[in-house]
């Protein structure tokens, strides 16, 4: 693989600011990557190698979200960094012209190593379509225990949608939305929907247009 002569500079996009922070954290390695901007539901404002966009509680591949991201010109590549690994989708960020998806199962050196290779001109898509269902990464209602499937379903519950449209958004089944939303109730001890947006919006689910500038 060619190396790149200078550190990769990197954007972690998603509504979330302790999701945007894990994988930063994540990503610490100053003499090959650096992460310069942290977005939580706003765009890429400085010129960056590699836009990381984080799926949680976000729209899929083949989405608008995704394309807004592949259209900004201060963005040069856009990778996607998700547990959703169903052909499908994959097919749709190819056909989107996204130059790669990562699993959030990768190790941190799996994932640094793909940022890598996009950045010297490959296109790095998964050739095992598993399944993601959790990942040891920060995310909202952690403290509870919620997994990050349960939590995604919360966020989008706190955001107003309906379990149809979480299916779509996350990418799930009605009765796997079903499922996370009875085991995060649990968890979170709350019995109604109501409850569980108060909840929510206590506990870290509402987001808000933010931007962090990082130095290198």
């Amino acid at each position: 693989m060619l190396q790149p002569r200078v550190p990769v500079r990197v954007a972690v996009i998603n509504d979330y600011e302790i999701v945007v922070r894990g994988v930063a954290a994540m990503l610490e390695d100053t003499e090959r990557v650096h992460v310069i901007e942290l977005d939580a539901d706003l765009p890429t404002a400085q010129p960056v190698d590699i836009a990381l966009y984080d799926t949680f509680s976000a729209r899929q591949a083949g989405a608008d979200d995704v394309d807004e991201v592949l259209g900004n010109p201060l963005v040069d590549k856009v990778v996607i960094f998700t547990w959703n690994l169903q052909p499908e989708l994959v097919a749709k960020a190819q056909a989107q012209g996204v130059h790669g998806y990562v699993s959030k199962g990768a190790a941190r050196h799996e994932l640094i190593d793909a940022l890598l290779r996009v950045h010297a001109g490959e296109c790095v898509f998964p050739n095992n379509h598993e399944v993601i269902e959790d990942a040891n990464l920060p995310h909202p209602g952690h403290e509870a225990g919620l997994t990050m499937r349960e939590a995604e379903v919360i966020g989008l519950i706190t955001q107003g949608l309906s379990n149809a449209e979480i299916a779509e958004r996350a990418f799930l089944s009605i009765n796997s939305v079903k499922s996370y939303i009875r085991s995060a109730y649990r968890k979170m001890g709350v019995q109604r929907r109501s409850q569980a947006v108060i909840w929510g919006m206590a506990h870290g689910f509402t987001t808000r247009p933010r931007r962090w500038v990082r130095q290198p």
